[in-house]
């Protein structure tokens, strides 16, 4: 008699690894989770959400890095990335997370595996106050290579319209870049980060390199404790500075990005020697250090320069590019 898992697909396994995440959900329960994990869709109450609060959502992924940390067997470490990514996402509107869902996929469930991914993703969830709603995962013979796993989420935040970002009308010439400090690369540039890998002895940088995304949550929250209102924020995700900047400026605006206002970090400065890469190539592959850019306003430098976080670069309003590097930071 033929059974489902003669085509390689476990039920059993993936009801285990329901039960093996269980507690890591439990533990990110908010009084507005209204459901249990096993209903068919999540329950979130939006009371006490208030007049005029705008939901926003975002979808994304961790990409190659997940090879990666295969390798390392660093599996908690992608569920943190996941949730972070997430977080920032919406922070640049002016969100902060309500709850969130996850989609793992596999070629073959290993249900320690899921459990460890989840975990990752509860414990980043529990610091910003967001809840594991609810998720999937999925077992692909034929899909997925072996040994291959793939991870992505949704999540789900407020904001009220009034404190909606950008507020491009408000940009001006001279704004502050008010650069805050990645961790690591983040989630981007991975599929060239392992091509590196595979041709230079890089074992030195693997902790470094599965360092989680940052949740820059606290770190906006801390700006403007001290009287420092953003105009916006840009997350230094997939295209690096010369793609995601642009994203939050009007278009009479650009930015200049000043080289040696901060210290890039030396995992890099390899990475960046091992490829010979253009500046060009490496601001538009990699954050080089600098995972969210705050703008605010020039009467605020001295407030800035108080926090510790440097001043990148500024606003113009010429006709020069979009982003444009100047000085060097090698």
């Amino acid at each position: 008699m033929t059974e489902y898992a003669d085509a390689g697909v476990d039920i059993d396994a993936g009801n285990r690894a329901v039960e093996l995440m269980k507690a890591s959900v439990k533990t990110t329960r908010t009084p507005a989770v209204l459901s249990e994990l096993g209903a068919f869709g999540g329950l979130f109450s939006t009371e006490g959400l208030g007049d005029g609060a705008v939901l926003v959502a975002s979808t994304d992924g961790v990409g190659t890095k997940v090879e990666l940390a295969a390798r390392q067997g660093a599996w908690r470490s992608v569920g943190a990335d996941l949730v972070n990514h997430c977080v920032d996402d919406i922070l640049v509107q002016g969100a902060r997370p309500l709850f969130f869902l996850d989609y793992i996929a596999t070629a073959k469930l290993i249900p320690e595996v899921v459990a460890e991914i989840v975990a990752g993703m509860a414990d980043a969830c529990r610091t910003v106050g967001c809840a594991l709603l609810g998720g999937e995962t999925a077992e692909m013979p034929g899909v997925y290579t072996e040994g291959s796993v793939d991870i992505a989420g949704t999540i789900v935040g407020a904001v009220h319209r009034d404190a909606l970002w950008p507020r491009t009308e408000t940009m001006v010439d001279g704004d502050l870049l008010v650069g805050l400090a990645s961790d690591s690369p983040h989630t981007n540039g991975y599929s060239l980060i392992r091509l590196l890998l595979d041709q230079h002895d890089g074992d030195h940088l693997l902790d470094w390199l599965l360092t989680p995304h940052r949740n820059y949550l606290n770190d906006v929250d801390e700006l403007r404790a001290a009287g420092i209102e953003p105009k916006g924020l840009a997350h230094i995700t997939g295209g690096g500075f010369f793609e995601n900047i642009p994203r939050v400026l009007p278009d009479r605006i650009r930015a200049e990005i000043e080289l040696g206002t901060w210290n890039v970090p030396d995992g890099f400065r390899e990475l960046v020697r091992w490829g010979e890469l253009s500046d060009f190539e490496a601001f538009r592959t990699w954050n080089m250090g600098i995972g969210l850019i705050a703008i605010v306003d020039a009467s605020q430098e001295a407030s800035v320069a108080a926090t510790g976080h440097p001043i990148i670069g500024r606003l113009r309003s010429d006709d020069g590019p979009r982003v444009e590097l100047v000085g060097d930071w090698r």
